[in-house]
């Protein structure tokens, strides 16, 4: 999961984009390259979240406080 937020997820944005602009699409290409990288972004921040509760938790301290 965390690869796909942090890798694939970008990496099909800049082609989404690049095939856009190549072939002059940038009317339906921006949309779904901006969506594509919203979801990444929530993926990614979720999985932040999740990582440091879990150090918390690793470490004996309260991930809640």
């Amino acid at each position: 999961m965390k690869w796909v937020a942090t890798v694939a997820l970008p990496a099909l944005v800049t082609l989404i984009l690049a095939i856009g602009q190549i072939w002059n699409l940038s009317t339906w290409t921006v949309p779904i390259g901006a969506t594509v990288v919203a979801i990444a972004t929530f993926f990614a921040a979720l999985l932040g979240v999740s990582s440091i509760k879990y150090k918390q938790v690793k470490e004996g301290s309260d991930p809640n406080g």
